[in-house]
């Protein structure tokens, strides 16, 4: 099992909780907390720096904002700023969000381990994830498990690349090349035009500004 752990969680009774769970159904001790992004980073940084990394990041989505200021204002961001760092990180998200297209998009696009919905039945969702984590599995919540997969949006690294560079104010036209500089294919008029019809399908947008905001809202940008 885990033997070292951090939880960023910034309300103090959730906090607390999940490491009730950890310490007395689970037998991890070795816990450390964080009530913000900036500082769970600093943690993992130093964790590092003395040879003593973490092995599981728990954390939640939303973090409230106070006086100080924060390089990192989610989840997301401490996400990707500890995989630069510590790549082999697991990572559990602990979140009150249950759309299932938001769940989908960190797995799909931030390889998260598994994911728990705050709720009823959190408690034994947290243990089942742990423990499934722990053996190399990834932990889908009901949202997704029970859901056709036919209805997810599934995006590869073109679809990122078009979502970014709209999201910069580029057109279409300027985007294609781009695309044809950097050797990218497909790269045509016509395979653009179709990837970004379809993005706007997939996302139900009724414009780009529509679908930037959509993306950045699910946290793909």
């Amino acid at each position: 099992m885990f033997t070292k752990v951090l939880v960023a969680e910034d309300y103090e009774i959730a906090n607390q909780g999940i490491i009730r769970v950890l310490q007395e159904e689970i037998g991890i001790q070795n816990i450390e907390e964080a009530k913000y992004c900036d500082e769970a980073y600093l943690k993992f940084r130093k964790a590092l720096q003395d040879q003593t990394p973490f092995e599981l990041l728990i954390t939640d989505l939303s973090f409230k904002e106070d006086h100080k200021v924060q390089t990192r204002t989610s989840g997301i961001d401490l996400i990707q700023d500890i995989r630069k760092i510590q790549p082999d990180i697991k990572v559990i998200v602990y979140s009150q969000e249950d759309r299932p297209d938001k769940i989908n998009m960190l797995f799909d696009v931030h390889t998260i381990d598994g994911y728990v919905c705050k709720g009823q039945q959190a408690i034994k969702e947290l243990v089942d994830c742990i423990t499934g984590v722990f053996q190399g599995d990834t932990v889908q919540p009901p949202q997704l498990a029970d859901r056709n997969t036919n209805e997810m949006i599934h995006l590869d690294d073109l679809d990122m690349i078009l979502l970014e560079e709209l999201s910069k104010g580029f057109t279409k036209k300027e985007i294609r090349v781009k695309l044809q500089e950097q050797k990218i294919k497909p790269n045509s008029e016509s395979a653009i035009d179709k990837r970004v019809s379809k993005l706007f399908d997939d996302f139900k947008a009724k414009n780009t500004t529509h679908l930037v905001a959509i993306a950045k809202d699910l946290g793909l940008l």
